[in-house]
């Protein structure tokens, strides 16, 4: 791209967002752009974004701690030892110096929490793992150096917050909320009493994006984050990021249009980065981050963990299917993939079923996580009325019968929830927490006052690893077994995150995926039983010619009776065809 077109393209976004001032903010945007280049060490990130290879692990930065040792440095202990070639990626969750929300209340966007350890310690991580980090470019701490120049109406900081009057108030009935807290927060300042902006919580104070220096601010952060190690950064809360009076403020044209500028100097400056956005919407507003090719390479897949969760809580694939149908239908940017997840440090968001289950088995699967010991957490509507936002619990032990002691078949419905995403089209990422089979954590809860706690364990790295250990244990059972699945699917062509995906039409129970490499040399079947009981398949119907088949999931020949596949209950099977 010469450097006209850039600059055109750049006064487009700026022209967007700020209009007759893009002429000026272009020379000051040019000045963020040479500080990177100058400051960056060797070539830009020029590589392939993805392949088949390409697992992500989700973490906080002290997820697995020991004794005398930094937390991170005790966290790339274990993951050098246990997860080595397993994992291509680390999503290090913030890692930032913070004041609530487990970090996401960022107090300092340049640092690292020194109770973590430093950039050195993040570094070390790329021996042997690429990275992602968080821009949690929504709102800020009320710690942070700007909100107490903004008290003190000094500068930088006096005008990047939102103040709203008792007037202004009342054009914010639209305003779409992710929580039931008050969406303005009084602030006593020498000036008298303010009400501020805050979307999340009293102490995370939304950002004003109206002012271009809030902008640049984070322009040049994003860039840090690359220099630092970042080959992937996350957009966190990035839907609510615009706001304006008398509308929704979600998903707002200038807040696009700020992805579509990120893309635009990623493309340019660091062409191997991934633009990775976090909106836990209905799946018809996620899917809008891809835009036509121009914003996010990737958008997580949040309608899944609830669908998984429901279709194996139910027996029952109609709702998944018609899903993944849907998904194979839509116009998908070249170039652009899903992150495919189910537990995750969040809870599991029910907006996303919105539109694809009927509400009333939407509470009948709230209720059902409830008697496992689930919190439920509410946001507020635009009618006042709180809604059912997204379910805290282990994605664990959602899985476990409450009343069946022991449940029989608690590892294998998890085993099974965590296989499936294995094999749809995308990167899958695995949350430390899932991987380690881990219980609900309500100690935590108590200790914290968070709901969120009870999936966010801190775990003793010598006895994590004793419990990995012994296969008696649960975390012996699905720790080793897990990993061993992860590193089959490193080696599937088919499994590429482009690689052309049918889903299967097949009897009710059975979620079934052909995925096909993107050279055609390879096919792979991927059915799952979700049922408690024996299925029986006629794969005839499914592969038209004459095969043998192996379980490479399994590495052996699986159960068949002439064309018919034996499935045992709440299994899964990764079929190569060989043509006799």
């Amino acid at each position: 791209m010469t450097q006209t077109d850039l600059d055109s393209r750049l006064l487009h976004h700026l022209g967007v967002l700020y209009g007759e001032q893009a002429q000026e903010l272009l020379p000051r945007l040019h000045q963020v752009i040479s500080h990177h280049i100058e400051l960056r060490q060797g070539e830009c990130l020029k590589r392939a974004k993805w392949d088949e290879q390409d697992i992500m692990l989700i973490t906080y930065g002290d997820s697995v701690q020991y004794p005398g040792m930094k937390p991170l440095a005790g966290l790339k202990q274990f993951l050098d030892r246990r997860l080595h070639n397993v994992f291509s990626m680390v999503h290090i969750l913030p890692f930032f110096p913070y004041s609530s929300d487990d970090g996401f209340s960022v107090s300092d966007f340049r640092s690292v929490n020194p109770d973590l350890g430093d950039w050195d310690d993040i570094a070390a991580f790329k021996q042997n793992f690429d990275l992602m980090f968080d821009l949690v470019l929504n709102h800020m701490s009320r710690e942070h150096l700007w909100f107490v120049n903004y008290v003190q109406d000094a500068s930088p900081g006096r005008d990047y917050v939102i103040e709203v009057d008792e007037e202004e108030s009342k054009n914010l009935s639209m305003v779409v909320r992710p929580r039931a807290s008050p969406l303005l927060s009084r602030v006593r300042t020498p000036r008298g009493n303010r009400h501020v902006w805050a979307t999340f919580s009293n102490d995370q104070i939304d950002l004003n994006y109206a002012n271009p220096e809030v902008l640049l601010e984070f322009i040049d952060t994003l860039l840090d984050y690359v220099r630092h190690g970042a080959r992937a950064v996350r957009l966190d809360a990035v839907a609510f990021l615009w706001k304006e009076l008398g509308s929704s403020c979600i998903h707002l044209p200038q807040t696009h249009e700020v992805v579509k500028l990120f893309r635009t100097l990623m493309e340019v400056l660091e062409p191997g980065a991934i633009l990775l956005t976090e909106t836990n919407v209905p799946h018809a507003e996620n899917i809008g981050y891809f835009g036509e090719g121009d914003e996010a390479d990737m958008i997580y897949q949040f309608s899944l963990p609830p669908l998984i969760l429901h279709a194996i809580h139910t027996e029952s694939t109609r709702y998944l299917t018609q899903w993944a149908m849907h998904l194979d239908q839509e116009e998908r940017p070249a170039g652009c993939t899903y992150l495919n997840f189910t537990a995750s440090h969040d809870g599991v968001g029910l907006r996303p079923l919105e539109g694809i289950i009927p509400d009333d088995e939407v509470d009948e699967l709230i209720e059902e996580m409830r008697s496992r010991g689930a919190f439920v957490s509410m946001r507020a509507n635009s009618d006042g009325q709180d809604r059912p936002y997204e379910l805290n619990i282990s994605y664990f032990d959602a899985f476990r019968h409450p009343e069946e002691i022991p449940d029989r078949w608690h590892i294998s419905r998890f085993s099974l929830s965590q296989t499936m995403p294995l094999a749809l089209r995308g990167i899958p990422a695995v949350y430390i927490n899932a991987l380690a089979g881990t219980p609900n954590d309500p100690v935590g809860v108590e200790r914290t006052g968070m709901t969120r706690s009870i999936n966010r364990r801190k775990w003793d790295g010598p006895e994590l690893e004793n419990l990995i250990d012994h296969p008696l244990t649960e975390t012996g059972r699905v720790f080793p077994e897990y990993a061993r699945r992860l590193k089959i699917r490193q080696g599937i062509k088919a499994f590429h995150p482009e690689a052309p995906q049918r889903v299967l039409d097949l009897p009710d129970g059975i979620f079934g995926i052909m995925r096909t490499s993107l050279d055609g040399q390879q096919e792979v079947l991927a059915l799952h039983n979700l049922k408690s009981r024996v299925m029986e398949i006629d794969l005839s119907e499914i592969y038209g010619e004459k095969v043998n088949w192996f379980d490479v999931l399994h590495q052996e020949i699986p159960d068949m009776s002439a064309d018919t596949l034996r499935m045992l209950p709440l299994q899964a099977v990764w079929l190569l065809p060989e043509k006799e």
